[in-house]
Formats: structure tokens, sequence, C-alpha cells
């Protein structure tokens, strides 16, 4: 029999607390142990209920989400949910709260609708995955990835570095896919790519008002040019877009000269954005010369997009079970035998450019 999931609710809102509880004491096999509506009585709760899961609020009177949050990791590794207010400050501090171990994070809903449905079927959905997930490990990637970011010498962006690069490099695309455990894991790598790159796209799964936050911090860490797509962008070489929460994201035209569509419709794939929807439009516009990488997150996003690729012509990158956060999406592609190679995520940034290097790079005469 499954081990009931033990968890401690913390908000300053008695609303919001009350509302966190029954979505959660209508879900079998969790237990909402205590409620607490600051961050010390918190951490009090956290050490007498050991519960397995913690919901904790960003924004706190006094002791706040990540002073809360960096107090709790200090003592032990435990499952921490952020849920964040769906706002652009909201955003910021929640990156934060997921690079120094928070395993996820929920945005709160407006009012009792049908978006605090969605909400509730999500709370319950990521208490199961964080209870069963390995937090020990998780709370060391995140550490050693911040550490490594506090340490390296601050990016400073050249001139010639933000230009348009080769002329060969604009017929070219990477399309990179990432979910749950994503905003370090880019931020990461992002960190080490360095020009002369194609256009990158990126469709990483967060709501609207996360995207732009996440595409400035991008920007901040990386020598290529990051930001939030939009609808007419010209895709060039040594920028890289990322889907805007709450939309698709596609390519269209023809490869040197393709152009970003931002959609609205259906989930595909239960996303939106959705990696099989961007990279299946970049198979299509750029054909062979595709980068194609899947990284960490919860479900199969990107694997249908990654046997496009491949079909295409193009070459799929998938980031290894050791050093994801979820080995999912990109177990679930390399399963289906849409995968070329799989990559430790301390070797991707290497491994992307030198692909670059030896196949968009060094054979020009294949994009004349």
């Amino acid at each position: 029999m499954a081990k009931t999931v033990r968890v401690l609710i913390v908000d300053d809102s008695i609303v919001m607390r009350q509302m966190i509880k029954d979505f959660l004491v209508t879900a079998p096999g969790i237990q909402v142990v205590g409620m607490a509506s600051n961050g010390r009585e918190a951490l009090r709760l956290a050490d007498e209920l050991a519960p397995d899961v913690i919901t904790l609020d960003i924004e706190m009177p006094g002791m706040d989400g990540l002073s809360t949050l960096d107090t709790l990791l200090a003592k032990r590794p435990i499952a921490v949910i952020m849920v964040s207010s769906l706002t652009q400050a909201g955003a910021a501090i929640t990156l934060d709260a997921l690079e120094r171990g928070a395993i996820d994070y929920l945005t709160k809903p407006a009012h009792k609708s049908e978006a605090a449905t969605v909400f509730g079927q999500e709370l319950i959905r990521k208490i199961r995955f964080a209870a069963t997930s390995d937090v020990n490990r998780i709370v060391r990637l995140r550490k050693q990835r911040a550490q490594s970011l506090r340490m390296a010498e601050p990016v400073v962006k050249s001139p010639t570095e933000s230009l348009e690069g080769p002329p060969t490099l604009s017929r070219a695309c990477i399309a990179i896919g990432i979910s749950t455990g994503g905003p370090p894991a880019l931020t990461s790598l992002f960190r080490e790519l360095k020009p002369p790159l194609p256009p990158i796209l990126v469709v990483q799964h967060m709501p609207p008002q996360f995207t732009k936050p996440f595409a400035w911090r991008l920007n901040s860490v990386s020598r290529l040019t990051v930001k939030e797509a939009e609808s007419g962008d010209l895709v060039k070489p040594n920028h890289a877009y990322v889907a805007p929460g709450g939309f698709h994201m596609a390519v269209q035209g023809r490869s040197g000269s393709a152009r970003i569509r931002i959609f609205d419709g259906e989930p595909v794939s239960g996303h939106k954005p959705s990696v099989d929807v961007m990279m299946s439009s970049v198979a299509q516009v750029f054909g062979r010369r595709v980068l194609g990488v899947i990284m960490t997150g919860m479900g199969r996003d990107g694997a249908n997009g990654c046997r496009a690729i491949r079909a295409a012509g193009g070459y799929v990158l998938g980031q290894d079970e050791a050093t994801s956060d979820v080995y999912g999406m990109n177990k679930v592609a390399f399963v289906e035998g849409n995968v070329d190679r799989q990559f430790p995520l301390q070797e991707g940034a290497r491994l992307i450019m030198r692909y670059v290097e030896e196949k968009f790079l060094a054979q020009p005469s294949e994009v004349l």
C-alpha cells in the first residue's frame, strides 16, 4: 500500500490556506498535517510534524518565503513547492527559489473559478511528484549549479558577439524543450554557450508573466541575446527566443529569413506552449539543419517533436538521467528512439557548440 503523503501548508492568507486544504482533503493518499501563516511558524511545525511536502507562500510578512526555504533546506532536504503570485516580481523570486532548491512551483489563481480548479489539479499532481522525487539529489544538483554561477566571472557581451554571426547560421536552428527543473538547468547551460551559434528557440513550460523575467535572467548570464519571443521576430544567429507562457510558438517562412509566430490554441501534449509544436515547425522550415535538445521534465511533450527533427535529417541531444531533475520528457524521447546522443548537463554547452562548428560552420556548402 502506498504511503500517505503528509503536507504542511504555509501561506499568510487564510483564504489561500483553506483553498489549498479543500483541494488536498479530497485527494486520495494525501493528508494535510498542518497549516502555518508565516515563516517562523512553518519552521516550528516542520520540526514537529515532519511533513513529506511543504507548500510555501513567497510573500509573507516577517520571514518571507525565500528566507524560510533557505532555513528549511539548511536543516534537511525536504520537498518544497513554492506558491507564487502571478506577477513578474513573484516570478523573479520564484526563479530564485528554484535555484536555491525548491522542487517546483505553482501560481495562485486570481479567485475561486475554473483557474482555481486547474490550480488544484496541478497542485495534487506536483505534490505527488515531489513526494516520490529524490529530494537529496535534486537539492544537491540545484545548489551545485547555483554555486558555480556565483563563482563564475560576470558575463560581458562584446559588440561582435551581439551581431548576427555568419550568414550560414541563419539557415540553421537549435530547438530546446524543457519543463520541470528547467530554469536552473537552462541558466547553467546558457552561462556556458558562446557565439557563434544559430538562432535558438526555447520552450520552457511556464505560466504567463513568468517567461519574460526568465528570458531576462538568461540574458543576464549569457553571451547570447535572449528575449521573450514575439510574433514577427526575425530569428537571428546569436539570439535565443523563449516561448511566452500560455501561447504556442512556431517558425514560418524559409530558413535564412524565418520569423516567429506566436498563437493561441488548444494545449498539445498537455501543454501550451508545447515543445512538439515548436520542434515540428522548426523541422519543417530548417530541415536537416536543426539541432534538437530535449531536457528535464515530466510527461512526453517533445517526443514527437524530436521524431520530426530526426525524420527531417536533423540531430537530437537528450539530457541524461543522472543530471535531470526529472527524467521524463527526455526519457520518453530516448526510449522511443528519437535521441541520437544523451549528455550530462555540464557537457551540454560544449557538445552543442561542437556540433554547430562541425555541421553548420565547417560545411557551408550544405546551405547553398
